[in-house]
């Protein structure tokens, strides 16, 4: 016999109560979910970043501790947008149980009440410590692992919020029926509504709660939310310059002065500038961005009368590579960015060992996330400029880290 609805909410405030006393991050996020009855339509549990829905039946079965974890796993899927942005084209089981790996570590490393067992249990495995859930998709498409299934299953609902049930239609406000047995349905711009109050939410949880307590994973979120960066294209720019000795010559003009009517010496530099500049095909970057890239090094190239750049796209190997001097300078910005599969950094250097060459600084624009190893950090001078939008503090095992911002 299934318990009650009131002794199923006891349950869950007492869940929420537990995890505020121990985990107060979580505590705090789990206890501005309102608790709703949705055993007409949903199986398990699920949120929308305001509500925890729960099915009672489900609920009866978990242990006390095992609740506290629910909601931990819940809390997460908010915090890291999961269900509202994050799946994009991806397939959506595959990336469900990617989600769910990424959460359920956090929550096991870091103790928060009990994972699930028996026919409940859930997917979690050590090797994905500290991996989101996109690199974690990644790889298990490229292992085409079989029979997920057997390795665990989905804990709660993973649902598109912005979509009607069954219908991969848009859903209108109409059929937004709390307490109705209807699942919710938000349009794009509730949806933003409710990443906002989220973020917003964390951000206090995070501050009242003390770095210190935090999962790296929130830690480093936080950071990137709330401390002021240095712009990427000025440390671009310090980069470049350092490797040069400078003075000034008449022989080439400053550009950045003929929108005036003085002329002003160009730099002068003792050597060529020489730089390699690799651009991840993966997926991760766009034609704009890698526009805004080309831009930037250009500005930074015309401020000297001799220089060479090595320029390629890579996935798994090398592709359509390119060299522009100043004769044919001007065509930089019409490089088109390719596109590929798979992310092998250290392609980069074979090719640079296999073609000798050997540059003063080598610039990898990507989203940081490598099959596996990061490249030769004994054989260049290297800049990684990291864009990625879900894992926002990554750094490169060597070389100098950048972060990329619109």
């Amino acid at each position: 016999m299934i318990s009650s609805d009131q002794a199923i909410i006891d349950k869950l405030v007492t869940a929420r109560i537990a995890l505020l006393l121990k985990h107060p991050f979580f505590g705090n996020l789990a206890t501005r979910l309102k608790l709703v009855n949705a055993d007409n339509w949903c199986p398990t549990a699920g949120t929308d970043g305001r509500h925890f829905y729960y099915n009672r039946k489900f609920i009866d079965k978990l242990t006390p501790k095992q609740a506290e974890f629910l909601f931990g796993h819940e809390v997460l899927h908010n915090v890291f947008e999961h269900m509202l942005v994050r799946m994009g084209n991806r397939q959506p089981t595959l990336w469900n149980i990617a989600a769910d790996y990424a959460v359920n570590q956090i929550l096991v490393e870091n103790k928060i009440g009990e994972m699930p067992t028996g026919s409940n249990k859930g997917f979690q495995d050590d090797k994905y410590k500290d991996w989101p859930a996109e690199k974690i998709y990644d790889t298990l498409k490229k292992e085409n692992k079989k029979n997920l299934e057997k390795l665990g299953k989905l804990i709660d609902e993973h649902i598109d919020w912005g979509k009607e049930p069954g219908s991969g239609g848009k859903g209108k406000d109409k059929d937004k029926k709390e307490g109705q047995g209807k699942q919710p349905v938000y349009t794009k711009d509730e949806l933003k509504k409710i990443r906002d109050e989220v973020k917003e939410a964390m951000i206090s949880a995070a501050q009242s709660t003390g770095a210190g307590n935090l999962p790296g994973a929130i830690k480093r979120m936080v950071a990137e939310l709330t401390e002021p960066k240095m712009n990427w294209r000025e440390i671009i720019q310090q980069q470049i310059l350092s490797t040069m000795k400078a003075d000034y010559t008449w022989m080439r003009p400053s550009r950045k002065a003929w929108h005036t009517s003085a002329i002003l010496p160009g730099q002068n530099n003792d050597q060529m500038i020489d730089i390699c500049l690799a651009l991840d095909a993966s997926g991760s970057i766009s034609n704009q961005q890698c526009k805004e890239f080309l831009t930037e090094v250009k500005n930074i190239m015309d401020q000297y009368k001799d220089f060479r750049i090595h320029l390629w796209t890579f996935d798994t190997k090398v592709f359509n590579p390119k060299v522009f001097t100043p004769e044919n300078a001007e065509e930089l910005l019409d490089y088109q960015l390719g596109s590929g599969g798979g992310t092998e950094f250290e392609c980069n250097w074979e090719y640079m060992k296999d073609e000798g060459i050997n540059p003063k600084k080598f610039i990898m624009f990507t989203d940081g996330w490598p099959f596996t190893s990061w490249g030769d950090e004994h054989y260049c001078d290297t800049i990684f400029l990291i864009n990625n939008e879900y894992e926002r503090n990554i750094e490169a095992p060597f070389g100098m880290t950048v972060q990329y911002e619109d």
